[in-house]
């Protein structure tokens, strides 16, 4: 039924966004290095390794510079119209070829490169791989702003990332996993769009309740 739903929403979306996409797609051409789109090996469900789609926004060699492929605030890595596209999450919305192609659902764990998903507990890996990942969902709207908590000199941003919030972001993915229903599918749907047009919005500690405690690193960020 998810399958279902997910064909009819990113078809639909497509459409409803294509008059604005197409634009973007030519600006990106004529800006930048002249990439408009950037594929990345992001593992998908059962393991498997797929190429997800994005708006290019940062420089082509990023992930073989500093931080690779961990982002941050106002990274220098980022193109001229990436902070927009990357602060509106347009540059995502190529990946509703991704969930046509049945790579992706509008609702999963957000798909990792294979370095973050293996800073992952087991656990979380273990249960990730048993679904397909998701173009938003709780991960993504509880971390909508990690490039902010990264952007912190006085830490060790990569050691951060792997010892504080790797591990509960995999708590997160796994609380989807058990949960993952058409109750959750539509409101994790609604909760994206909100958070987009209400950034700083905490409402979903309001409807789901029974969210894992972040570590006391994070509870004064989240």
């Amino acid at each position: 039924m998810i399958r279902f739903f997910d064909i009819i929403f990113s078809s639909l979306a497509l459409i409803v966004f294509s008059p604005f996409l197409v634009p973007i797609a030519i600006a990106l051409r004529f800006s930048g290095e002249g990439e408009v789109f950037y594929v990345q090996q992001r593992v998908g469900k059962d393991g498997k390794m797929f190429g997800l789609l994005k708006f290019a926004t940062m420089l082509k060699d990023s992930p073989n510079m500093k931080m690779g492929t961990v982002t941050v605030k106002n990274d220098p890595r980022i193109l001229p119209m990436g902070h927009f596209l990357r602060k509106t999450k347009i540059n995502e919305l190529p990946q509703l070829i991704n969930i046509l192609k049945g790579d992706m659902s509008i609702i999963g764990p957000r798909p990792q490169t294979q370095r973050c998903f293996l800073a992952f507990p087991d656990t979380s890996q273990e249960a990730i791989k048993q679904v397909k990942p998701g173009l938003s969902g709780i991960g993504s709207i509880v971390f909508r702003g990690e490039e902010e908590i990264l952007d912190d000199p006085t830490i060790d941003r990569l050691k951060f990332y792997d010892d504080i919030i790797a591990p509960y972001k995999g708590e997160l993915e796994q609380w989807y996993v058990k949960h993952q229903n058409l109750y959750t599918y539509f409101m994790l749907i609604g909760l994206t769009v909100w958070i987009v047009l209400f950034s700083d919005s905490k409402v979903y500690k309001s409807i789901f309740k029974d969210l894992p405690e972040p570590p006391k690193e994070l509870q004064n960020k989240l």
